[in-house]
């Protein structure tokens, strides 16, 4: 019976921990240039990322904000870099992996596959590839403490 009671007891304190272990992205992360910091929240059970800050947020040539302006969509060159979604559908897989998701870099105007692996509390992996992850490249970023 005491067995029995100690299990129910650590399945009932676990699971808090098993459930809040997928939402340990979320956050802000500074990239790995320092460029910008992208805000990674949660869209029902997948993960999303957009551009909440920019260390050159207007075109210095022109004063305005800054657009994507290398997209190869000519309908999305107009809009502005700061508020952009650039991480797209990612999901839980294991403790600190996140995967089947895309990133855009408006460095490029290319999408990429994409894997997120944190490794530790306030460093995350960023892995965009083509093809397979073999062929890639990782940025890490780094946590931000919000205001």
């Amino acid at each position: 019976m005491l067995k029995w009671l100690m299990m129910v007891l650590l399945t009932a304190f676990s699971l808090p921990v098993l459930a809040n272990d997928t939402d340990t992205l979320m956050g802000y992360w500074k990239t790995g240039d320092g460029k910008a910091i992208v805000q990674i929240y949660k869209k029902g059970e997948q993960f999303f990322g957009k551009i909440v800050w920019l260390a050159e947020p207007n075109d210095p040539q022109t004063g305005a904000p800054k657009k994507d302006g290398k997209n190869e969509d000519e309908k999305l060159q107009s809009r502005p870099l700061l508020g952009m979604e650039n991480l797209t559908n990612f999901k839980y897989i294991e403790k600190g992996v996140w995967e089947d998701g895309k990133i855009y870099d408006p460095k490029s105007g290319e999408t990429y596959s994409c894997t997120l692996k944190l490794t530790d509390a306030n460093t995350l992996d960023v892995r965009g590839y083509v093809g397979i992850s073999l062929f890639g490249r990782t940025d890490t970023w780094k946590r931000q403490k919000t205001k």
